[in-house]
């Protein structure tokens, strides 16, 4: 078997392969379709996505899509519908500035003001890292959590325990945690 990780953002792919990079998912790069993880919401318009799907000849590609916006469908072309075996959704919802809130201890705080402000907006006012003011980029995640992937993992989880249940057919990061 084999996993198309695809991440609907850049941010999401950096966490997916920081979680790779420190061996803390419950398979390795091995295991990977093409041997890494994709910034793709659909396969059809990704060259890349594509061309591993062509290039592998199993039937037993596992689609695993990572987001906040899972609502729109994965879309399977013709060609490709034999290879698919299945598609997982892991959830990220609200966003992922929840994890940064979470690994801040930020939440209690956040809950106070959430009907009226955004993770997003509230990371922004709230979050430093090497004293930079956190800027929704890749680079910012990859400065916060690279050398501190245990503070990752601890955040994927403490999430899942504080956010209750997705859609029945979504699934949690800390689902594919060792």
């Amino acid at each position: 078997m084999k996993r198309l990780i695809m991440c609907e953002g850049p941010n999401e792919l950096t966490l997916i392969n920081i979680l790779l990079e420190n061996d803390a998912l419950v398979f390795s790069e091995d295991d990977l379709l093409g041997l890494t993880a994709y910034h793709a919401r659909q396969i059809k318009t990704n060259a890349q996505v594509r061309l591993a799907l062509n290039l592998y000849d199993g039937n037993d590609v596992t689609v695993m899509r990572v987001g906040d916006k899972q609502t729109d469908r994965l879309l399977i072309p013709a060609d490709f519908k034999d290879k698919i075996y299945e598609v997982e959704k892991y959830c990220t919802l609200p966003e992922l500035e929840m994890l940064l809130l979470i690994s801040e201890d930020l939440v209690k705080e956040y809950e106070k003001v959430k009907s009226t402000v955004r993770p997003k907006v509230f990371a922004k006012e709230h979050i430093r890292c090497n004293r930079r003011r956190y800027d929704n980029s890749s680079r910012f995640y990859r400065d916060y959590y690279g050398n501190e992937c245990r503070k990752l993992i601890n955040a994927i989880r403490e999430y899942k325990r504080i956010r209750g249940s997705h859609e029945k057919d979504e699934l949690y990061l800390a689902d594919i945690l060792k």
